[in-house]
């Protein structure tokens, strides 16, 4: 009989018990996700089987404006640009913002493409800080690059919705690879529902890969266990915890790295925001909130194969600034709008994706932290069970370990975008390792992000030292480390 007169004869069993039942629940959570992707991807593969043919929708494409906003990127704006400049779509232009870059960014884009200034009206739809200049490429003519003064990502954002002119915008990152494709790919979902006012594609890991001109020629793993670890996650992120929230309006975050959106939308709700660092996702909880309160007919979709490739840190230093800039964002964007939470017009987004980010994604880290200390201080001395702590430890890296191979397997069985057995071998090893310290180092750099969180702080450009650059002077280059080719 448990003695409730002595805090020590139950409370110990009483949070074995707790913290078990959290990551088992976690876990399943994340498995019946899992499910959903599978048959949401299956759906998806076969009512797209014949998208090689001639499409239905041939000639009604909507002309996209590509947002590209840029702060220090002279080593890879060029070859970024030039990759978007053969994308194969009907009609789009690209609206370079230079954000106050202190290095040569507005140089060689003036070098490169022949800018020269071009005085147009600049309505300001949504707020921005002030433009010092506008320019146009002499040599493209779809190619804008605007120049202002620095705000930060979001800023120069919300300066690229104000000089765009069509009516869909796709923002990507200055540093981003995009396959020919990807456009016709992201834009589907505006074609076949007219609500669609959001549709995220896929961000790949681009290390080890060879690029030529600006395009992706080889896929490739990189030398990097490090940036291995993030292949295997960002499968995990798209694969599953996109793809299984789609099918009810319950997608809560689109990459900033590759999105498109109805402009009128997103002027409506008020652009994006420059009080938060994680403005891709607070904007699109954002447009959940506003719309399911107003009773607003909308869709924000996820499309697997639309492929957008970026860079991954290869340093813990880099990886670990960037981690905790995220989980930050996720806590700014749940807090921003915690009004969509159970809301009686929320539906899925409010009911069943928002209490999963709060309990598992903002909080998960915090309860995850506290109990692996909890549990291996508690075994030290006695008032735990070692036997409670492997069974702990036993659960946490088993689910870890079958999610990961889940996402790969599907991976393999869908895109296949890995050609060789030895890549594949290494990426299923990467999805054991990384269990074994590896997923608890990024737990730890997300309790940081949380404290941050708490005690505030000046927003800023998440920057990150590049290991690499796109500039293809020779020809081609190998995205790994320093090395070149």
């Amino acid at each position: 009989m448990i003695d409730l007169l002595n805090p020590l004869g139950w409370w110990p069993s009483a949070l074995e018990v707790f913290f078990l039942s959290y990551f088992i629940t976690l876990n399943g959570s994340y498995i019946v996700l899992n499910l959903l992707s599978i048959i949401s991807l299956r759906r998806y593969l076969d009512s797209h089987s014949l998208d090689h043919l001639p499409r239905a929708y041939a000639g009604f494409d909507p002309p996209i404006s590509i947002l590209v906003p840029a702060y220090n990127e002279e080593n890879t704006i060029v070859a970024s640009i030039q990759s978007m400049l053969q994308l194969d779509y009907p009609e789009f232009e690209i609206v370079v913002i230079n954000d106050g870059s202190k290095d040569g960014t507005l140089t060689e884009l003036t070098r490169q493409f022949a800018l020269l200034p071009f005085p147009e009206a600049f309505r300001l739809c949504v707020p921005c800080n002030a433009v010092r200049g506008i320019y146009r490429s002499a040599r493209y003519g779809n190619l804008r690059v605007v120049d202002k003064v620095n705000g930060g990502k979001a800023d120069a954002l919300n300066a690229g919705i104000n000089a765009s002119r069509f009516p869909l915008f796709c923002a990507v990152d200055a540093d981003s690879i995009l396959q020919r494709d990807s456009l016709s790919r992201v834009v589907q979902p505006f074609l076949e529902e007219p609500r669609t006012i959001v549709a995220g594609g896929t961000v790949r890991i681009a290390n080890g890969c060879k690029v030529s001109g600006g395009f992706l020629l080889e896929v490739g793993l990189p030398k990097s266990m490090l940036a291995r670890f993030q292949i295997v996650e960002y499968l995990r992120a798209f694969l599953f915890g996109r793809l299984g929230w789609s099918p009810f309006n319950a997608v809560l975050i689109v990459s900033g790295a590759f999105g498109l959106f109805k402009k009128s939308a997103v002027i409506a709700a008020g652009g994006y925001r420059s009080d938060t660092v994680g403005e891709d996702m607070e904007l699109i909880v954002r447009l959940h909130r506003i719309n399911r309160l107003r009773g607003s007919p909308y869709r924000i979709t996820y499309v697997p194969d639309p492929i957008c490739w970026t860079e991954a840190p290869e340093t813990l230093k880099v990886l670990r600034s960037q981690r905790t800039r995220w989980q930050r964002g996720l806590a700014e964007s749940l807090m921003m709008n915690w009004r969509l939470l159970c809301h009686p017009r929320s539906g899925a987004a409010g009911w069943f994706a928002f209490p999963f980010f709060v309990v598992f994604e903002f909080l998960g880290p915090l309860i995850e932290f506290i109990g692996y200390a909890l549990l291996l201080g508690g075994s030290a001395l006695g008032l735990f069970s070692w036997s409670a702590f492997a069974t702990f430890m036993f659960v946490v890296i088993s689910f870890g370990i079958l999610l990961s191979v889940t996402a790969l397997l599907l991976e393999e069985l869908s895109f296949r975008l890995y050609p060789e057995k030895k890549q594949i071998a290494w990426l299923f090893a990467a999805a054991v390792i990384e269990n074994f310290g590896y997923r608890q180092l990024v737990s730890l750099w997300r309790f940081q992000g949380m404290v941050r969180w708490m005690i505030g702080g000046k927003q800023h450009w998440g920057e990150m030292t590049r290991s690499n650059t796109f500039r293809d002077d020779a020809g081609s280059i190998s995205i790994n480390g320093s090395n070149k080719q």
